[in-house]
């Protein structure tokens, strides 16, 4: 995505910074601030629940899968498009592969789907969460775990570990959407912190000069009040998978609100709803049924390491605790 802000109010925030002949791309570097600041948070997280895994590798790994996911899932939308893209990339031939590789590269730097980089994340999450474990007797470090390693955290407890992290992730990895200027802002207006986009916009509005609605911006503040939400609940003890119904749920409400007020096409239910809505409106159905689910089951979090201690305690001869 091209380095260029937008103008907000009356400060004109046009190039970035450049590095000689070269630009850094905005997108690309508010995904990596994105998941600078998904590490810390996840990392936090696993420190205070006792889980013996590297934040910063399990983050690589969703980050790697999302933009995949998400890649994947926008030109699926469109097949006779994603044809077209396919067909101008390979025209150099194969005997031409740098000039292939340019053009892979610059197909593949925008037009990415927010519900394919989700369903990415939770399988790469749920992977993650079978080889984590929780730290065991002895532990010392994330290198040293001691001579007997804890249980297995397990994909669900994964999933309400990482749910903080994957809120404030996503709010700050819109404002690269924003700054890139890729169509992810919202209809015209004459509202006070209205903006303009930049000439060179990925996607620019109708007309040029218009004033349009930060739209990123609204999910960053609804993603920060998300993340600060659930690092709060996360405190109390709930039943395993309580949070990622939650974090499912209201971050799928979130996105259905503000697709109102974006220039998404709505394609579906007589034209009133975007794609996006729609598939907001799926993980919010979706986060309720796993609300319900984990209420009735009422599988506590501290399961797991009851059982791992009364094993060990009868393992030792010593009396299992209640």
């Amino acid at each position: 995505m091209y380095p260029y802000l937008p103008t907000i109010g009356p400060f004109h925030l046009f190039h970035l910074f450049t590095l000689g002949p070269f630009q850094p791309g905005t997108f690309g570097l508010m995904l990596w601030l994105a998941a600078v600041v998904a590490t810390v948070v996840l990392h936090r997280n696993l420190t205070r629940n006792g889980v013996d895994a590297d934040a910063l590798n399990i983050v690589a790994l969703v980050v790697v899968a999302g933009v995949i996911g998400a890649k994947t899932w926008h030109e699926l939308q469109n097949l006779r498009e994603l044809q077209f893209s396919l067909n101008i990339i390979f025209r150099p031939g194969w005997h031409h592969p740098l000039d292939v590789l340019v053009g892979f590269l610059a197909w593949f730097r925008d037009g990415f789907a927010w519900f394919g980089g989700l369903c990415a994340g939770i399988v790469v999450l749920m992977l993650e969460g079978h080889r984590a474990r929780f730290k065991g007797p002895g532990w010392k470090s994330y290198e040293d775990p001691g001579p007997r390693p804890g249980p297995r955290v397990g994909a669900i407890r994964m999933l309400d570990l990482a749910s903080p992290a994957a809120a404030i992730g996503y709010g700050v990895g819109r404002i690269g959407c924003l700054l890139s200027g890729d169509g992810d802002y919202g209809i015209n207006t004459t509202l006070p912190w209205g903006v303009h986009m930049a000439k060179n916009a990925l996607v620019p509005p109708n007309p040029p000069n218009a004033l349009v609605q930060p739209t990123p911006i609204y999910e960053l503040l609804f993603s920060l009040a998300l993340c600060w939400l659930l690092w709060q609940l996360g405190k109390q003890p709930h039943a395993v998978g309580w949070l990622t119904g939650v974090y499912l749920t209201l971050s799928g409400v979130g996105r259905f609100l503000v697709e109102f007020v974006r220039i998404n096409p709505r394609l579906y239910f007589h034209h009133t709803m975007s794609n996006a809505q729609v598939a907001a409106g799926i993980s919010s159905l979706v986060g309720l049924a796993v609300l319900l689910l984990a209420q009735s089951r009422a599988v506590p979090w501290s399961a797991v390491a009851k059982s791992h201690d009364t094993k060990s305690a009868t393992a030792h001869g010593a009396p299992a605790s209640p």
